[in-house]
């Protein structure tokens, strides 16, 4: 498996153009990874890690680049995401996940290099397996409303309720308190949170364990344990491989051999080239690319 290093040093030595041989390198690892797994491969990643970038989240600018990667495809092999990113917006990845599924059914994996948080770890929640290395981890999944965490502001509220009931002389700091939010914040929160938790308990049950109709306790543990601040303590927490298998959920692990190759060089392979693709281009707010290589860019201000 080349890392960071080989796959530049590889890159440069197809100099002069450096961004025709970014794109060759990368490539070359993307298709590689689909002929030993013989299927089809849509790499999604973010710049989050390079950068601050408005783009850099899940959006509905991203259907796009999944429309012009899933083109042409033998829908028939099946499909492997691989996931770079930290999660964003809720309605684009339910969009995402009916769109890939209407064309895939149930064969999709996600296979998470490093990280996909947030709303990464629900399109990850809705295939049939994630796939994952000790490096791994995905990311809670309780939702955020204009920028607040929908669930600290439940809890503000109900703790407001709580404390002027039994101390009414609190009702002037907690108004001082409370009037921060903006109007409705509250009835938003508590439809954010009832929307994520049931996405996930549709997902899950109709693909993950669709196979298994006594897992709804199983279910019901994931949603409560991803989905809830007071289990998971903060909304960046990165959980790894044997946690997931703790959990409950579907794991393969990355460290397997196919044909007496390893999965984990080749995803591994692949993740350090766009690793050098995004630090090459500081304008790339994500990629969406599949193993034949279609794709599209996604930047600050455009798509192409």
């Amino acid at each position: 498996m080349p890392d960071w290093i080989q796959i530049l040093e590889e890159i440069n030595m197809l100099a002069p153009d450096q961004s025709d041989a970014v794109n060759i390198v990368r490539r070359k690892y993307l298709k590689a990874l689909a002929d030993l797994t013989g299927r089809n491969v849509i790499a999604y990643y973010s710049c989050f890690l390079h950068r601050n970038m408005d783009d850099s989240a899940i959006s509905d600018r991203d259907k796009n680049g999944f429309m012009s990667a899933v083109y042409n495809l033998d829908r028939s092999k099946g499909l492997d995401i691989i996931l770079h990113t930290p999660g964003g917006d809720l309605a684009a990845a339910e969009s995402l996940v009916s769109y890939l599924r209407s064309l895939f059914g149930k064969d999709i994996r996600a296979i998470i290099p490093q990280i996909a948080m947030s709303a990464g770890t629900m399109i990850a929640c809705s295939c049939k397996c994630l796939i994952m290395g000790k490096q791994s981890n995905i990311g809670p999944i309780d939702p955020h409303v204009r920028g607040l965490s929908a669930f600290g502001v439940i809890e503000e509220f109900e703790k407001a309720k709580k404390d002027i009931k039994k101390e009414p002389h609190c009702l002037p700091l907690w108004q001082i308190i409370i009037g921060k939010y903006p109007p409705a914040i509250l009835g938003e929160c508590e439809k954010a949170v009832q929307w994520s938790h049931d996405l996930i308990e549709d997902w899950l049950g109709s693909n993950m364990f669709a196979d298994d109709p006594s897992t709804s306790g199983v279910i019901a543990t994931i949603i409560e344990r991803l989905g809830n601040p007071k289990e998971t303590k903060s909304h960046s927490r990165h959980i790894g491989i044997e946690d997931c298998v703790q959990l409950g959920l579907r794991v393969e692990r990355l460290e397997v051999l196919i044909d007496g190759k390893d999965l984990q060089d080749a995803v591994l392979s692949v993740h350090h080239a766009y690793m050098v693709t995004l630090d090459a281009f500081p304008t790339i707010g994500k990629i969406v690319e599949n193993h034949e290589g279609a794709m599209m860019l996604i930047r600050g201000g455009d798509q192409r």
